[in-house]
């Protein structure tokens, strides 16, 4: 079990680590996008997005840390921080829904 746990662990270092790749790409992320974004590839903003889009605010819109410089390496840096925050926060949530589980 122990060497499963460590393989896990070296892989998601791993794509942590290759995240900021996604600065190659060209053009926006699929899905990430905003209702002005939406308007401009349908033509329109969907009803249900055009309600709940201000119900949600991005904690790093568009991964920048305010009052940071639009450098490739800040850049690079707040994909990095970004992929940590999920597997911490998705890491948290899968362990204390597994004690539950495990409790019940």
């Amino acid at each position: 079990m122990d060497q499963i746990i460590k393989t896990f662990a070296i892989g998601l270092v791993a794509l942590i680590i290759l995240a900021p790749l996604g600065l190659l790409a060209v053009g926006e992320t699929f899905g990430e996008w905003g209702p002005e974004e939406v308007k401009e590839k349908l033509g329109f903003v969907p009803h249900g997005l055009e309600q709940l889009s201000s119900l949600w605010s991005a904690p790093m819109p568009d991964y920048a840390l305010p009052g940071k410089g639009e450098s490739m390496s800040a850049a690079a840096m707040t994909y990095i921080l970004s992929a940590v925050i999920g597997v911490i926060v998705c890491g948290g949530l899968l362990y204390f829904v597994g004690k539950r589980v495990a409790k019940d």
